[in-house]
Formats: C-alpha cells, sequence, structure tokens
C-alpha cells in the first residue's frame, strides 16, 4: 500500500517587494571562507528573480541554495517533537541542471544526501529519513543551472505521518490603538487559501479609543472573512486582559484544537501560521509551539534562537546570549553553526504562540499580570503541568523592537518587578527565591545611583502589592495603568523636553557641558571594582549635597547609551537624551529621597525574603483562581 504525503511546509517566497528579506528565503550568495568564517564575496540574490509567491528563476550558470531560514526543512525539531520519521521533499525545476539535497550535523556540517540531474519539466519526489537529527541538523536544497535558466516552482516538504489531532486553530490578537496594523494582518490571512484552511475563528480583542473597525480597509477585510472574523472590545486590560479574553472565547466555543496568539504591531509570514498547526498535529503530546521575532524596521534581524528563564535570579535571556541578535544580510544559515543544534526554550513570547486548548482547559487562563512576564509565566505554569514548549524555526514574523524604548525606567518599571517576583513565587524551586531578592534590590541601587526616582517608587509599590497577598492581581486592573503614569507628574525626571526653547544653557546662552571619561568598559565596573565603585557611589549619593550650580543647570550632557547606572553616579545633574532620539530627560540628584528610597528598598526587601515560604504558598494555592474564567469574566464585561 503506498504512502499517503501530506504537505507540511511549502517553499515560498516574499510576499512584497523588499530587498531585505530575500536572504530569508533563498541564499544565491557566493561565499569563502576568510580566516575562521565565512564572507560573502558576491550578491545574486534579486527580487526580479521572485516570478510567485512559489516560483522562482536561476540565471544561466547560477546556482541557489535554499538554506534559508524560511525554506530549509528544521529536521531536527521534527525528530524531536513529533511523530515524523521521513520526509519528502516535492519540487518542480523546468530547464537543465542539476538538483543537490544536503543535511547537516548538530555542529553545522553540511552533507550532501542526494544529486539529481534534470532536463525539461520534471517533478522531483526525493523521500529523506528524519531519525539522525537528535542534537541537531536541517535538510535544504540547492539548484545548479545549466546553460540556460532554471524555474523552481510549487516545492513542498510532506510527510507520510498521520495526523495525531486534526483540528483547527483561532487566532487571537490583542490591540491598543493599533488599528492599520490589525487590517494588515488580516489582509494577510484573507489572501492566504492554505492558512485560511487551517483556521477556525479569529479574535480581535480592541482594547484601545482608536478602533479597529473604524479603520481604513476594515470592512472589506471583514467582508472577506465573514463569520470567521470576531471583533471584541473591552477596557484595557494589557496584553494579558487580551489575551486571557482569546483564550476564554476559544474555550467557549470549542470549535479549535488550538489558539494562536499574535501581537498587534507585527507583520505575518502567513506561512508561518500553517506551519505551526501542522506541527502541533504531529506532537507526540501537547506542546506550546511558538515562533521567531525578526526586527519590523531591521528585516532580516532575529531577535532570539530560544528564549529561557535562569531559575535562581529568576531573570529570562535569549539564547544563544553571545550571538544575538542574528542578521541575515551577513551570515545566513549556512554560515551560521550554533544555528544547526536544536534549542531548547523554557517560553516563548506571545508576539506568536500557538497554545493547545487542552492546555487552556487544564491550566487557566493568563496571569492577571497586564504586561510582562505572563508569557514566561504561562510556559512555566505548563511545563509544570507536562506541556513543554518548542520555538520553532521557520515559523515567525516581524515585530516592532523593544530595544529603542525606555520601558525598564517609565510606567512599565512596575510590571517588571511585580510580575517577576510573582512568578519567581509560583515557579522558583530555590529557598526564599534564591537570588531572586538579592537581584531586585541590586536594580533598586542601580536606579539610585543614576538618579531615576520614579522607578524605584513605581518598584516599591510593586513589592507592597506582592506583599499584600495575590488577591491585588485581579482589583483594580483597570485603573491601575493610571495611577502609575499619574505619579510620574511627581518627579521632574519623566518630563521629556522635546524643544530647543526646553532645554537649559550655560555658559554665555550655549550649552557647554563636559564630556564624561570612564574605565569601567560598556558593561560597567566587574568583581572587586564594582564592590569598591558601589561603595564609594553610594556613600557620595548618601552623605553629598549636590552643588547649587549644578541643580540649578545640567552638569552634564549624556547620550542614552553614555546614560548608565555607572557614569550617572559622577554628576550631580545630567541631561540625557531618550531612548527613541525624541527628546531629552533631566536628571538632579536628590540626596534626600536616595536615603528614603534606599532604606525603603532594604525594609521591603527584607520582609519579601522573610515571607517567601508563606507568599509562594499563598500565590500557588490562589493561582487556579486568579486565572480561571470565572475570575477574568467581570473584567472582560465592564464598560471602557
Amino acid at each position: 500500500m503506498s504512502a499517503t504525503w501530506n504537505e507540511i511546509q511549502r517553499v515560498v517566497f516574499p510576499q512584497d517587494a523588499d530587498p531585505d528579506v530575500i536572504s530569508l528565503y533563498v541564499d544565491a550568495d557566493v561565499w569563502a571562507k576568510v580566516g575562521d568564517r565565512e564572507v560573502r564575496v558576491s550578491d545574486r540574490a534579486h527580487l526580479d528573480d521572485v516570478l510567485a509567491r512559489d516560483r522562482y528563476r536561476i540565471s544561466a550558470g547560477d546556482r541557489v541554495s535554499f538554506a534559508s531560514y524560511f525554506n530549509a526543512f528544521p529536521a531536527s525539531y521534527w525528530q524531536q517533537w513529533t511523530n515524523v520519521a521521513q520526509v519528502r521533499l516535492s519540487v518542480e525545476t523546468s530547464g537543465v541542471g542539476n538538483l543537490l539535497v544536503y543535511r547537516s550535523t548538530a555542529q553545522g556540517v553540511p552533507q550532501r544526501v542526494v544529486s539529481e540531474p534534470f532536463s525539461g519539466t520534471v517533478r522531483h519526489e526525493i523521500e529523506l529519513p528524519v531519525v539522525t537529527f537528535g542534537d541537531g541538523g536541517w535538510y535544504w536544497f540547492d539548484v545548479v543551472a545549466g546553460d540556460a535558466e532554471v524555474i523552481v516552482a510549487d516545492g513542498r516538504w510532506e510527510t507520510d505521518a498521520p495526523e495525531v489531532r486534526a483540528g483547527g486553530a483561532s487566532i487571537g490578537t490583542t490591540t491598543f490603538n493599533k488599528p492599520d496594523y490589525c487590517v494588515r494582518t488580516l489582509e494577510a490571512l484573507a489572501g492566504d487559501e492554505t492558512v485560511r484552511d487551517v483556521i477556525d475563528r479569529i479574535y480581535i480583542v480592541d482594547q484601545g479609543d482608536q478602533r479597529v473597525v473604524d479603520e481604513p480597509g476594515y470592512d472589506a477585510v471583514a467582508e472577506r472573512l465573514g463569520d470567521t472574523l470576531t471583533m471584541i472590545e473591552q477596557p484595557n486590560l494589557g496584553g494579558s486582559g487580551g489575551f486571557a479574553r482569546s483564550m476564554a472565547e476559544t474555550v467557549e466555543a470549542g470549535a479549535s484544537d488550538f489558539l494562536i496568539l499574535l501581537d498587534d504591531d507585527v507583520t505575518v509570514e502567513p506561512e508561518s501560521i500553517a506551519r505551526a498547526v501542522r506541527f502541533a498535529r504531529r506532537t507526540t503530546r501537547p506542546v506550546v509551539v511558538g515562533g521567531h521575532m525578526f526586527d519590523l524596521l531591521n528585516r532580516p534581524v532575529l531577535h532570539a534562537f530560544a528564549e529561557t528563564v535562569d531559575l535562581k535570579p529568576f531573570v529570562w535571556h535569549a539564547q544563544p546570549r553571545d550571538e544575538t541578535p542574528h542578521d541575515f544580510r551577513f551570515s545566513n544559515l549556512r554560515q551560521t553553526r550554533w544555528m544547526h543544534t536544536r534549542m531548547d526554550a523554557d517560553y516563548n513570547g506571545w508576539w506568536f504562540c500557538l497554545i493547545p486548548t487542552e492546555v487552556i482547559r487544564s491550566i487557566g487562563l493568563s496571569l492577571p499580570a497586564f504586561i510582562k512576564w505572563d508569557d514566561a509565566e504561562y510556559c512555566l505554569r505548563a511545563r509544570d503541568a507536562g506541556y513543554p514548549t518548542v520555538t520553532l524555526p521557520g515559523m515567525a514574523l516581524w515585530h516592532v523592537s523593544w530595544l529603542d524604548k525606555d520601558d525598564s525606567i517609565d510606567w512599565q518599571a512596575y510590571f517588571h518587578a511585580r510580575n517577576r517576583i510573582v512568578a519567581g513565587l509560583l515557579h522558583s524551586p530555590f529557598t526564599n527565591g534564591g537570588l531572586l531578592p538579592r537581584d531586585s534590590e541590586r536594580w533598586d541601587l542601580k536606579h539610585l545611583l543614576a538618579m531615576q526616582y520614579y522607578p524605584v517608587t513605581l518598584r516599591h509599590r510593586a513589592l507592597r502589592d506582592i506583599l499584600s497577598g495575590p488577591a491585588h492581581m485581579q482589583r483594580g486592573m483597570s485603573t491601575i495603568l493610571g495611577e502609575l503614569r499619574a505619579a510620574a507628574a511627581d518627579f521632574p525626571e519623566k518630563t521629556v523636553l522635546r524643544h530647543e526653547s526646553e532645554i537649559p544653557m550655560t555658559v554665555e546662552g550655549k550649552r557647554v557641558y563636559p564630556v564624561p571619561s570612564t574605565s569601567a568598559g560598556p558593561q560597567g565596573p566587574r568583581g572587586i571594582p564594582l564592590v569598591a565603585f558601589t561603595a564609594q557611589m553610594t556613600l557620595r549619593q548618601w552623605f553629598t549635597k549636590p552643588a547649587p550650580k549644578n541643580v540649578a543647570e545640567p552638569q552634564v550632557e549624556l547620550s542614552k547609551r553614555d546614560g548608565t547606572w555607572y557614569r550617572m553616579p559622577h554628576f550631580d545633574s545630567a541631561l540625557v537624551s531618550t531612548a527613541d532620539g525624541s527628546g531629552k530627560v533631566r536628571y538632579t540628584r536628590d540626596p534626600r529621597t536616595f536615603r528614603r528610597l534606599l532604606r525603603e528598598s532594604r525594609r521591603l526587601h527584607r520582609e519579601l525574603r522573610k515571607r517567601w515560604p508563606e507568599l509562594a504558598r499563598q500565590y500557588r494555592a490562589a493561582l487556579p483562581e486568579i486565572t480561571s474564567p470565572e475570575q477574568w469574566a467581570p473584567h472582560f464585561t465592564t464598560k471602557k
């Protein structure tokens, strides 16, 4: 009896005419080894050669590799997590040339496994085992054109493995005043038939006052999607509140086996949606399947290959830490050896994440965190219940980067602090939270040395709320953002100076500030020098008063990159650029505030350490209730 082969991954090409993304789909460059690294000798990838979504032209005499992020096959992930034991490459070539199939080892060493000459129009169907990729490795193919051009078309990776579960997916997107992004995402989903085949429902949870339904283009795409699309309006409950609503709606509807969470400020590669569902249908047990994030404003740059949580200090890390972000313009899949090792994740960001509805029924909805740590906590909770997380290469979108944001020193400082510690109370295996309380106190000191009193004030509010018990997380969810923002009015450092007339002048009406020098290096002091520096600067901040002239006018002007915790303590005041470059912020040293907040930091963290076992029991016992649909429901129905 012949096997039935089903598509699990299409060979696709860019939908738009952006030359920056071509390297994510094909590697047509010529590379040479120089020393210990590969360098690009010439670039033969051209958008003109993309003839259609599934057709690519190779010029006479050229060789093109499809060892690319979106078109190579990540065999190690399929071997590790699914029932797939073999795949078939099915692709059509027209012209005269040679089709070469390669695999890689976990160390990134390429090995040619098939060579098929062709002439005329040929459908290649090459069966390949998926049994020796335990630690890593990919499959891909190259095409070498003869004395005339070759057309590559209708490429597919297929499997004969049956589906373990056959349901479709709902999509849940939370948005706050980004209606244009939402409409573009809906248009991308509506325009791809393969995606339409695996999607049951699309939920847009609109929490803003710039309504998606009022955006130009919405009516047309809503008509195309018909009953598949559901618009929901609710108060701003943050990302966790919007995604919790999508979870609740999907479970209640009972139509889908999976829910795919998508951020609003993204551009999605629609093929990734189909890949997520096809992978999840064949996993040997239910798993959370996450997608990668590329930078929307620098599109060949990958944020991370896997996300992990270091449990002792309880901090998240992008992996591999020394290799990401990664720019595919300068090193593609064949040249990036670390990318061939399978990397296991602790969690995946909710910019793009598939969650089986079985998992939602089992462990509940999102933590009522508003923003920050909701995705990491959920995946750790799922793992504790037996549902691991897989970040699948070839499944990705483009997301607005947070690298140009000041979120650790604005109102989000509250959520950074609170939700990290709550997640630690819920999941840390270490006595008294391991290194988490000490690290949290260290962050307070860094902010204080940098004259950043507002974020420390919010962090202390977070600690007081945590110490009050888990019930606080469901209280005031729709009002807390306003309260945190209103508190900024008490801190001059939160006033952004955007116009020249607002920026202080010094000598004879000119801005003349000394340029600081430092030997601390780009990461600041380490080891014994760090201890000495911290003691010296803490004593300076505690006991000395700023010079009156430095209170009247900024003592120094610094770029955002230079306005660090280890440079700022040298000065009484500073003018520092905002992260987005749109203005400047003035910081002024205040010894009285420094002493008050440092004392409070010591007191709160001492109480946190003392009460950690008790608090951990309380939060863990309350988790099923505060993440239940019943607890979330009143927030969903509150009027804006």
